[in-house]
């Protein structure tokens, strides 16, 4: 078996029944990569089983529905070392009769993947690559995206903030490319929502080890410098993906201002206190079932195997063709606990969802926010519409 670094694959293979009595086998293998345990925060480093859990829990939900219509689901898990070959393990479930495959890859990755598997006609769910491209520019026809982008999570952020008149905002991000784009999504939303950026400071990971000693009384001396004599805002927006810096700001600024974006209030698709919609019968369960409570990793790969399970049960067929066909078609919805049925976007099959915004102890809101309007979907409003995009599905 193939050890994990970078990514999750959740592999579908279908196979028919052979007499009309036997159920409908699906076998759904997961190819993951062990998600990164850096975090600024003990309470934050991810469990080991961080999307896998979910992966086994929508495989139950499958399953409770499959008794009925007399199909039958099947979890098959595949983990990718360091030195790995995504491409390799891909083609050794394809082999296997797989015919989806749901990723938790980076985005080189994914592309390869998904390059690789359309001669084979393997269809991707993506669900944690948050990058823009793969939406756009390198935005594939065999790759739906569960995972949400970056400006999904920057437009619903910005529109709490411009709801509760917060339209000032200091920006301070991070010095690593993954932070770099988060950057530039809040500055397209504060454009797109009338809100201003004060100014934007760059924090230089200088590396070192914080969690020592000194490391308290160093921090509390650092983060008030870092964000000192700052034209007046409102808010501070920190764009930190690597988890270098923002989870030390709140309490400990110059100014006293909330700490939004990477710390503070951050936007997800989950989180742990979410409790709307019937999410706490889903909590619950996962809590019976893990011992821990369900991530954004765990809820993105969920939601897609279900989708999986959603089209084999609607078409009523294992045929891979028919099941793709569906999933693209405006006939197509997910229920995720979210308080309406999840859709496609057919210009680059990204899943329309809402995001909640989470202080770490409540949700504090869901966007979109109420008067943001759109001609077809308010979940339009959230990440770059049609008209911007750059997609041309192939």
């Amino acid at each position: 078996m193939l050890r994990l670094l970078l990514g999750v694959c959740v592999v579908i293979a279908l196979s028919g029944a052979g007499l009309s009595d036997q159920p409908l086998e699906i076998k759904i293998g997961y190819l993951r990569q062990a998600p990164s345990r850096i975090r600024i925060s003990l309470i934050d480093v991810p469990a080991g089983n961080d999307g896998l859990a979910g992966a086994q829990l929508a495989i139950e939900d499958d399953n409770t529905t499959g008794r009925f219509l007399n199909q039958h689901y099947t979890l098959v898990e595949t983990l990718l070392s360091e030195g790995d070959d995504p491409v390799a393990a891909m083609n050794a479930l394809a082999d296997q009769g797989a015919s989806f495959i749901v990723t938790s890859l980076d985005a080189d990755r994914l592309l390869k993947v998904a390059d690789a598997g359309k001669a084979r006609g393997e269809m991707l769910i993506n669900a944690s690559a948050l990058d823009e491209r793969l939406r756009e520019q390198d935005c594939r026809a065999n790759v739906i995206h569960v995972a949400p982008t970056r400006s999904m999570l920057a437009d619903a952020l910005a529109q709490y903030l411009v709801w509760k008149k917060w339209g000032r905002w200091m920006l301070l991000t991070g010095s690593h490319e993954k932070d770099a784009l988060f950057a530039e999504a809040l500055r397209h939303a504060a454009i797109r929502f009338g809100a201003k950026i004060v100014e934007q400071r760059e924090f230089k990971d200088s590396g070192g080890a914080r969690r020592t000693d000194s490391g308290v009384t160093e921090i509390q001396r650092q983060m008030p410098v870092a964000t000192q004599g700052a034209p007046e805002h409102d808010v501070l927006v920190a764009a930190d993906e690597s988890e270098v810096f923002a989870g030390y700001l709140p309490y400990r600024t110059w100014d006293a201002r909330p700490v939004v974006g990477s710390a503070g209030l951050v936007p997800n698709t989950w989180n742990a206190a979410f409790d709307q919609w019937g999410a706490v019968q889903l909590q619950n369960r996962f809590i019976k079932a893990f011992q821990r409570s369900m991530t954004a990793s765990d809820m993105q790969v969920w939601t897609a195997v279900r989708m999986i399970g959603e089209a084999a049960a609607r078409t009523n067929s294992s045929d891979a063709g028919k099941m793709q066909a569906y999933i693209k078609s405006p006939e197509f919805s997910v229920a995720a606990f979210k308080g309406q049925k999840l859709t496609i976007r057919d210009w680059n099959l990204q899943l329309r969802q809402p995001i909640l915004l989470f202080d770490g102890r409540n949700t504090v809101s869901v966007s979109p926010q109420e008067g943001f309007l759109h001609q077809s979907s308010a979940l339009d409003t959230l990440g770059l519409d049609r008209p911007e995009t750059k997609c041309k599905l192939q």
